[in-house]
């Protein structure tokens, strides 16, 4: 009862330690210009609209402006980023690590878009997008080596379908853009 739980602690050390080889996803700058873009695409259009039909006041421009940043922050990405033994996922607000080497499950989410759910033993759980893996291979490889070493260690209960399948697309998108880069496509 009164005892205390040190297990999330070397999560955290390993954090400090590993943050300079850490590996950030490449996209994630080009998909906060287009959430950016899409905002004040929207904004203008409806200032136009407004403008046009000669209806524009300055609560209309508040509310506009309030609907553009929502817009914004429905279509803020979220930045993947993995080191030795770690994947996390840094939203607007917050940050969800998981240690990738303690990994017990790993699951696939269907919906509106396809979301892969990696948790580890501590508790902590992180949702990514296998499409930030597919086109991040150094991101991939490193979730992809701590995988194996929880599965080696006997962890990883369920989700080596879902890592293979994935490992999958990983190489077939890989290998494609080999070909297109050296002209053999």
């Amino acid at each position: 009862m009164g005892r205390r739980d040190n297990t999330r602690r070397p999560s955290v050390r390993a954090r400090a330690r590993t943050s300079a080889d850490a590996v950030h996803d490449r996209r994630w700058a080009g998909d906060v210009r287009d959430a950016v873009r899409c905002a004040g695409i929207l904004l203008v259009l409806l200032l136009l609209v407004d403008w046009g039909s000669g209806r524009i006041a300055p609560w209309r421009v508040l509310l506009w402006l309030a609907l553009s940043v929502l817009l914004f922050l429905v279509l803020f990405p979220a930045r993947i980023s993995a080191g030795q033994d770690w994947l996390a996922c840094r939203r607007l607000l917050r940050e969800q690590r998981v240690r990738t080497d303690l990994l017990v499950s790993v699951r696939c989410l269907d919906g509106v878009s396809q979301r892969l759910q990696l948790r580890d033993a501590l508790g902590a759980r992180v949702e990514v997008d296998p499409e930030t893996l597919v086109h991040n291979p150094q991101l991939w490889h490193r979730l992809d080596e701590s995988a194996r070493k929880a599965e080696a260690g006997g962890l990883l209960l369920c989700g080596h379908t879902a890592l293979e399948r994935l490992s999958a697309r990983v190489d077939r998108e890989t290998a494609l853009a080999v070909f297109k880069a050296s002209g053999l496509e």
